[in-house]
């Protein structure tokens, strides 16, 4: 499920997700788990409006990880080719 995220084109973090989202190019979004629901409420709202599966991720350093990146991420939207 994860490894899509490492060879498709993403949008990593919640401000990058939401703007893809809101443009339409966002197939699919995934958030941590354990993410502050204040910070992920608004991208998950979203979500729900524009019709986009949200994917939930146990952890943020594991959602991270997936994005190679070195630190955590709240959310990251896998991209329309």
């Amino acid at each position: 499920m994860l490894d899509s995220l490492k060879t498709h084109k993403k949008a990593v973090g919640v401000k990058q997700s939401l703007n893809c989202v809101e443009a339409g190019n966002a197939k699919a979004v995934y958030i941590a788990k354990d993410a502050d629901d204040k910070v992920v409420a608004p991208l998950k709202d979203l979500c729900q409006r524009k019709a986009v599966t949200v994917i939930y991720v146990e952890s943020m350093k594991a959602l991270g990880k997936a994005c190679s990146i070195d630190v955590g991420a709240a959310a990251a939207a896998l991209l329309k080719e």
